[in-house]
């Protein structure tokens, strides 16, 4: 009988420390669940709206002071600006020369749209007259088209720098995700230029992307959950993108707006919003300052 009952008592135990357990862990999940109660009733106290909205001071000399430091356009670069986030060996420049390679692209896609005409029969004919009669047309091409192909590997760079840095963390979140963006807005434009040349290379390389895009999920009639919604060969996004079933001269037509106005002016915006927030994220995340030895405070007892 007293084996029985010693037996017994590890078992009695064990039940009560996992019931202890769930108890302490339903107290968690219901402050939590307070918590977030209560941010749903001030939106503006949480950190993703401090994210991605200005925070509103309130009105006092301090604060009016603030409000002409931190503003973008009042006062261009922060009042207090790490010396180590600058250095060079930390950022690789790779924002600022991305920046640059886009301005380049826009000057010379601007000069190239004089001697362009998007239709099949003129198109390759515009690019052999700017190569062979233009002068200095062949360079004006070639500029356009590394400064491209260097936009994608800067982009890329930068995406890895800040990654490898940890500069996607709170309170850059909203800016990392505006920064997604771009990269893919990016690739988009060298996309939609490939076929702007209509040679075989643009043909071939738009002809192959486009038929991936019918395995889109939702959006392609070859992807998951596409037939359920009713897509088809003719109303799915691949036929969105080429403006028919074969690249022809609809296709051409579409990437050349979608190249040359669309996308420029959706990443010019994205871009405005993504140095804003640099600005008003504090500038370039950087590693922590280097203190002095008179600054180090004694650790209290």
């Amino acid at each position: 009988m007293a084996e029985e009952e010693k037996q017994g008592q590890p078992e009695s135990k064990g039940a009560t420390g996992l019931l202890e357990k769930v108890k302490e862990e339903t107290k968690v999940m219901q402050e939590k669940l307070q918590r977030d109660l209560e941010s749903l009733k001030q939106p503006e106290k949480t950190q993703l709206y401090k994210s991605i909205f200005r925070v509103k001071h309130d009105e006092t000399p301090r604060s009016r002071s603030l409000g002409v430091l931190t503003n973008v356009f009042l006062h261009l670069h922060p009042a207090r600006v790490n010396r180590d986030a600058v250095r060079y060996g930390y950022t690789w420049g790779m924002g600022g020369i991305t920046f640059y390679l886009f301005i380049v692209l826009t000057i010379t896609g601007v000069l190239l749209m004089f001697y362009y005409h998007p239709s099949k029969i003129q198109a390759f004919r515009d690019i052999l007259y700017l190569e062979h009669d233009v002068p200095f047309g062949k360079l004006l091409r070639n500029m356009h088209r590394w400064a491209a192909h260097l936009m994608i590997i800067t982009v890329w760079l930068h995406m890895l720098r800040v990654y490898l840095t940890g500069s996607y963390k709170k309170p850059r979140e909203f800016n990392w995700v505006v920064g997604v963006l771009l990269l893919v807005l990016t690739m988009l434009l060298s996309f939609t230029g490939y076929l702007l040349p209509d040679d075989q290379l643009g043909f071939w390389a738009v002809t192959v992307g486009t038929n991936m895009a019918r395995a889109t999920p939702m959006l392609g009639h070859e992807g998951p959950f596409g037939p359920q919604l009713g897509m088809t060969p003719y109303n799915d996004v691949r036929f969105a993108l080429l403006g028919g079933s074969i690249v022809d001269s609809n296709a051409l037509l579409r990437a050349y707006i979608w190249h040359c106005i669309a996308i420029p002016i959706i990443a010019g915006a994205f871009m405005v919003v993504h140095f804003w927030r640099v600005r008003k994220d504090g500038g370039i995340s950087g590693p922590a300052p280097v203190m002095l030895e008179k600054e180090i405070k004694p650790e209290r007892p």
